[in-house]
């Protein structure tokens, strides 16, 4: 998958527990302790790398000149209906429409993966991840997850788009 509309992004398939998913995964993890205090003890939301691979999921890096910036997953919640896990972006690479290019390739390998609507969650701290969301079409949502750290749950239909 390529998004040649910004910059020269790429989209590859990967893993978050390989190089250099696994790299910017623990940049994530690292990011979302020092947003929530008491998060390392007892996290939000627990993905395994194999929730977000093939045959129901994906997990995929986004590299710049060669350079991984960006990171995302999918996983299966039910029949027809996926969760968008994981999206981070380096800071060097904010404010220049890598979450957006990297939300949009998320949405399509959601979409090859046969899902009809996707889903997703955040917490407090990340209101511009609200703001792109939003922006993109989700919808507020009721909680769909126990995550006690998540204060804001969304849905968009994958149908038609």
């Amino acid at each position: 998958m390529r998004d040649d509309s910004a910059m020269a992004l790429e989209f590859r398939r990967g893993r978050s527990n390989l190089p250099p998913g696994r790299e910017l995964l623990g940049e994530l993890i690292d990011l979302f302790d020092a947003q929530y205090p008491g998060r390392a003890v007892r996290p939000g939301s627990v993905t395994t790398p194999d929730e977000m691979v093939a045959p129901d999921g994906a997990f995929l890096v986004g590299y710049e000149d060669e350079t991984p910036i960006a990171i995302g997953g999918v996983r299966r919640l039910d029949e027809g209906i996926c969760e968008i896990k994981r999206m981070y972006v380096v800071p060097e690479a904010r404010s220049r429409g890598v979450g957006r290019a990297l939300l949009a390739a998320l949405e399509d390998g959601a979409r090859e993966l046969g899902y009809e609507r996707v889903r997703l969650d955040c917490g407090p701290a990340q209101q511009h991840s609200r703001r792109l969301f939003a922006t993109a079409g989700y919808v507020e949502i009721a909680p769909y997850n126990a995550n006690h750290i998540a204060d804001y749950f969304a849905e968009k239909s994958l149908l038609g788009g």
